[in-house]
């Protein structure tokens, strides 16, 4: 039976259960925490994320892909300190999360660079995946990249096609975090797909956020999964609207390349708590088991396509693909990275 990596271990296939597919437990970065955020307690957090993925897991939720990686906050020992005390499987990830640029530790080292090595992302990802997250034997169980309204900016790019490389080497899932208004999520099928990868493996997160069918469908045509994952941010587009999007595609038949999620935290370091209560109330890890499901039965959606976009989907992307599985250290240069330069390349 395929294994699967948690923050606590392996489980089986048959254990991923319920799957929410776009979840954070902590984004906090270490720096910023150690820093700036003096009030914080590190045991007082850790409780409020027991009890609240306590909460989680008793609404009938199995298992949360965490997608926090570098340039979010990702301390995946805090997390896995919280994952032995909930009886939810939780999931880390591993990429960058840049709208633009990349940190400066890749600036100058890299395909074309002042350094020319092969790039460093490459190794790292991999290492992640198949060794074990810093000094943990905790390793990632799929890939993350970004590209928003800025676009494929060089850094970007950069990252995306690690991610894509990495990708179809180890047979992993991607969820690539995109904005449905500019249309991301073509140019990252473009991009993913140049490097190799499936993109029947790939999530295009926030495809929930519009209501552009026609767009949706496209990329769901050419075999990515929509992620309808920010239920109850209606700061960014209503429930209503959300909802029916949900039901449209699911009656046009695309239940088997969607999956649910929120989009939600335990804590995070981008808001104020009071004040995100007043903009999003309903923000929170409980829309999709108290709300969009209960609505979906309401609506005559079949128990086979539910039970398809909460669990069938995810159990298909998170059980990696059958390929080699090459070990940290061999990583490939595609060669469409070879000749950059300090001056084009981040």
């Amino acid at each position: 039976m395929d294994r699967i990596n948690t923050v606590t271990g392996t489980v089986g296939a048959d254990q991923l259960g319920t799957v929410l597919t776009h979840e954070h437990v902590f984004v906090v970065q270490e720096d910023f925490r150690l820093n700036y955020l003096h009030d914080w307690d590190e045991d007082a957090q850790i409780d409020n994320a027991v009890a609240t993925l306590t909460r989680l897991k008793e609404s009938g939720v199995d298992t949360i892909m965490d997608v926090s990686v570098l340039g979010i906050g990702r301390n995946v020992e805090r997390v896995a300190e919280v994952a032995r005390q909930v009886e939810l499987n939780i999931i880390a990830a591993t990429g960058l999360f840049t709208f633009n640029d990349l940190p400066f530790q890749f600036h100058y080292t890299g395909p074309g660079l002042g350094f020319d090595v092969t790039d460093p992302l490459d190794e790292m990802f991999l290492r992640d995946l198949t060794r074990g997250i810093g000094a943990t034997s905790i390793k990632a169980g799929f890939l993350v990249c970004v590209i928003e309204a800025e676009g494929l900016t060089p850094g970007v790019e950069r990252v995306m096609r690690s991610v894509g490389r990495v990708a179809a080497q180890t047979g992993v899932a991607v969820v690539v975090h995109t904005n449905p208004h500019t249309k991301s999520g073509l140019i990252a099928q473009r991009v993913l797909a140049e490097e190799g990868a499936d993109l029947t493996r790939v999530i295009l997160a926030h495809s929930g956020d519009t209501t552009d069918l026609d767009y949706l469908m496209r990329v769901a045509d050419a075999g990515s999964v929509l992620g309808l994952d920010r239920f109850g941010l209606d700061v960014l587009l209503p429930y209503a609207d959300r909802i029916d999007t949900l039901v449209a595609l699911v009656e046009r038949g695309y239940s088997d390349r969607i999956v649910l999620s929120q989009d939600a935290f335990c804590s995070s370091d981008w808001f104020d708590q009071t004040a995100m209560l007043q903009v999003a109330p309903d923000w929170d890890y409980f829309q999709v088991t108290g709300r969009v499901v209960p609505e979906l039965r309401a609506r005559g959606v079949s128990e086979t396509a539910i039970d398809s976009v909460l669990s069938g989907v995810p159990n298909r992307l998170l059980t990696p693909a059958a390929v080699d599985l090459p070990k940290p250290g061999a990583a490939r240069v595609s060669s469409l990275q070879t000749g950059l330069s300090p001056n084009n390349h981040a």
